[in-house]
């Protein structure tokens, strides 16, 4: 189920983007204070959207806060629509906005356009935990700074990343990289692994775990990694 995540000071408003994209399908977590955000888990999120007008915090702080921990779309909710909010906004890292008051059809248009955008993209581009592979060019970033991983140290990334959660045994992972036909034997999965962990590590990441006696797992981002 697709999550979205709703932050306003104006419980009415919350009220009326929850009931009108749960109807639609959707998981929507309403939170009223900015500084509930940080408590959440926000990889978990397919799109946020974020009440610029907020007392405290307001949605441009938050969005620059949030930006490099998502890379999921960012619609900022405002009654301020002069160009020049507009172009402070998307500078942070926002991808849209929608002038208040709005209509819950606009909202749902809206929503939907760029969660199919997102699906498209991710044809090319996938974020797991804050890791962005970028699947065409076999590069793997973090905060926009490419990791410096070896072909078969991406690929092995990419194939655990792709299916985090779930357990593989070596013999799994070699087969999936490289092929029945690989020219070595799977002790070479251990050595890869060990070596991703550290130059993961260096960047403080440490999402691939042993599972004793069966293999490894890139960790469910319910894991908190």
């Amino acid at each position: 189920m697709i999550r979205i995540l709703a932050v306003d000071d104006e419980k009415g408003i919350l009220r009326l983007i929850k009931n009108a994209l749960e109807k639609e399908g959707y998981e929507v977590t309403a939170v009223e204070h900015p500084d509930q955000v940080s408590r959440l888990a926000l990889q978990d999120y397919q799109l946020i959207l974020l009440d610029v007008m907020m007392p405290g915090k307001d949605g441009f702080t938050l969005c620059e806060e949030i930006r490099e921990l998502t890379d999921c779309p960012i619609l900022f909710l405002t009654a301020k629509t002069g160009e020049q909010d507009l172009m402070r906004g998307l500078g942070l890292g926002g991808d849209d906005y929608i002038a208040k008051p709005f209509g819950i059809g606009e909202l749902r248009a809206r929503v939907a356009a760029h969660l199919r955008r997102e699906r498209r993209e991710k044809k090319n581009a996938v974020s797991v935990g804050g890791i962005s592979f970028h699947l065409k060019a076999k590069q793997a970033f973090y905060r926009e700074k490419e990791l410096e991983l070896t072909k078969s140290e991406y690929a092995i990334c990419e194939y655990l990343a792709m299916n985090h959660g779930q357990v593989f045994s070596k013999e799994r992972i070699y087969e999936a990289v490289f092929g029945y036909d690989g020219d070595s034997d799977n002790s070479v999965i251990t050595e890869h692994v060990k070596n991703i962990r550290a130059k993961l590590k260096r960047v403080h990441l440490d999402p691939v775990e042993t599972v004793w006696g069966i293999g490894y797992r890139w960790k469910s981002e319910k894991d908190g990694h």
